[in-house]
C-alpha cells in the first residue's frame, strides 16, 4: 500500500522518515556521498518545521519510508504570484521504478495549486539522468525567457 502525505513534522515518525531519506540521498553519489551531520540530523525537522513555506512531502510504501520531496515557496516577480521550488527530492533505492516520484510531484502540485502558486520550479544535475527524464516526463523543462539568451544557470555561493 502506497501512501503520499503532507508531513506533520511534530510526529516522530514523520521527522524520523524526514531524516533516513534525506541521509539516504546525502549518501548518494547525487547527494554529495556523504551522511548528513548529526547536528543537522538532531535538528532539521524543527528547523523546517518552523518555516511556514516549507512543505514536506513523504511517501510511505506499507508503512516503511520510501520517498520525499522538500518545497520551499518561492515568489516570481515577473507573475506577481507565489512558485513553489522543488528543492530535495529522493526515492528509496528498494522503491525506485515503481512510480513513486509521479505520485509525489502529484502532491506538491497539488499543494502549489492550493498556494496560487504560478509554477514549479526544481534543480538537477547534469549527470543525473534518470531524473532528468522523470521531471521531463512530468512537464518540466529547462528554464529560459529568451531562446536567444540560452537557459538559466544555477549557480551558488556558500555563506560559512
Amino acid at each position: 500500500m502506497i501512501d503520499i502525505v503532507e508531513a506533520d513534522l511534530s510526529l516522530s515518525a514523520h521527522a524520523e522518515a524526514l531524516i533516513q531519506l534525506m541521509d539516504q540521498y546525502a549518501l548518494d553519489p547525487m547527494g554529495g556521498g556523504q551522511g548528513l551531520p548529526d547536528e543537522v540530523k538532531a535538528n532539521l525537522p524543527r528547523e523546517l518545521a518552523k518555516r511556514k513555506s516549507a512543505h514536506v512531502i513523504l511517501a510511505f510504501v506499507d508503512s516503511q519510508p520510501a520517498g520525499l520531496v522538500v518545497c520551499l515557496e518561492g515568489f516570481s516577480a515577473f507573475a506577481c504570484k507565489p512558485l513553489l521550488n522543488i528543492h530535495d527530492v529522493i526515492v528509496a533505492l528498494p522503491y525506485r521504478g515503481r512510480g513513486l516520484s509521479k505520485l509525489l510531484l502529484n502532491k506538491v502540485e497539488e499543494i502549489a495549486y492550493d498556494l496560487g502558486c504560478c509554477k514549479l520550479t526544481l534543480e538537477v544535475l547534469e549527470g543525473n539522468h534518470v531524473a532528468q527524464l522523470a521531471y521531463k516526463s512530468y512537464g518540466f523543462n529547462g528554464y529560459e525567457l529568451n531562446p536567444k539568451m540560452g537557459k538559466a544557470l544555477f549557480w551558488e555561493k556558500k555563506l560559512e
